[in-house]
């Protein structure tokens, strides 16, 4: 059986960790990546950690011709797709852009795979489609609400449209992984996170003004209902993030799998507040930050964390690194760039 598997996005932060992970258990990841929102370093960095050369492609998602060009090469065990537009405050000011690059990118890897007869895909997905919920911790079996951004609403309907054709097709099975809220880097700080201008998500915009990038910190909103009235999310580490996806893989391929479709929820199981955030990653690397509280962001949701137990028993993924560590880890990722940055 072959050991390919295409990586959509590979470059990106939760694509190169788990090309990393992927490598490591024994698969060998095939990158395809526009470079759109991530760096050419960051595959240098994967090479590094795993001493080989990784075959990628500079190939868009939306490119079928091109992308089909990839499968021609190659013959996949299974996709994951990572390669889509992820900020939610952007997405509601831009939503043409995320309805046509998320939904058509899915659309395109679909047909390819039907024709190639690829029969296993990971689809990267995200807690943003629970919307805010009534009742927390959220489990797979919380209704979905109204989307309250473009960008959650494209990852309500591409699980649809991933439900719906192997459904109708038959051909092929799928795993949604509803991710919480990724944060850290690799142990070796070769990779982590390493956005294009303004950062969306919190950790960089946390690490920036503590290596004199950003001059302030701003944290949206303190009127949440929540204990200290900022916003309350499930922070997983992204190296345990990166492992779930190689379960996911192993499980289908190992046809372990107990539905043609089915979905997990990859979280730590426990809230944390924006401001506790800043003041465990000020305790634990030594550091004073300067920050401010600000109007709230368009397309936040207050609070949500995950019940991770049926991942925990069904998928055999557990979250195991320490809020601790991982950010100590983001901090030493942060040093390592901003020093390549400088010299």
């Amino acid at each position: 059986m072959s050991k390919q598997i295409l990586v959509t996005g590979g470059c990106g932060y939760i694509g190169s960790h788990t090309c990393v992970e992927l490598f490591e258990a024994g698969y060998e990841p095939i990158i395809v990546d526009d470079l759109s929102n991530s760096e050419p370093t960051i595959l240098e960095g994967i090479e590094k950690i795993c001493s080989k050369k990784i075959t990628f492609y500079q190939v868009d998602c939306l490119d079928s011709s091109k992308l089909e060009d990839v499968f021609k090469k190659h013959s996949f065990a299974a996709v994951i797709h990572f390669a889509a537009l992820k900020a939610v405050g952007e997405s509601v000011h831009k939503p043409l852009d995320y309805y046509q690059n998320n939904l058509g990118s899915l659309i395109n890897l679909l047909y390819l795979m039907r024709k190639y007869s690829v029969e296993n895909i990971v689809f990267s997905s995200s807690c943003t489609v629970y919307g805010q919920a009534d009742v927390l911790p959220v489990t797979e079996q919380t209704p979905r609400k109204a989307a309250t951004s473009p960008y959650g609403a494209t990852k309500q309907m591409c699980e649809d449209i991933l439900r719906d054709s192997i459904s109708a097709y038959g051909c092929f099975k799928g795993i949604a992984l509803r991710y919480f809220n990724p944060i850290g880097a690799h142990p070796s700080a070769l990779i982590g996170e390493l956005p294009r201008g303004i950062p969306n998500n919190l950790l960089p915009l946390v690490t920036q003004p503590a290596a004199g990038i950003r001059p302030m910190l701003n944290v949206f909103g303190n009127d949440y209902n929540t204990p200290d009235g900022s916003c309350i999310r499930d922070y997983i580490d992204v190296v345990d993030l990166a492992k779930a996806h190689v379960m996911a893989v192993d499980r289908m391929c190992q046809g372990r799998s107990k539905a043609n479709f089915e979905i997990f929820n990859i979280g730590t199981g426990r809230g944390v507040s924006t401001i506790e955030l800043i003041k465990t990653f000020e305790e634990v690397n030594h550091l004073k930050l300067n920050w401010q509280i600000v109007a709230r962001r368009d397309g936040d949701i207050e609070a949500v964390w995950a019940d991770t137990s049926y991942s925990n028993n069904e998928l055999g993924w557990k979250a195991t690194r320490p809020l601790s560590e991982t950010l100590k880890s983001v901090w030493k990722w942060q040093q390592n760039i901003t020093f390549a940055l400088r010299k």
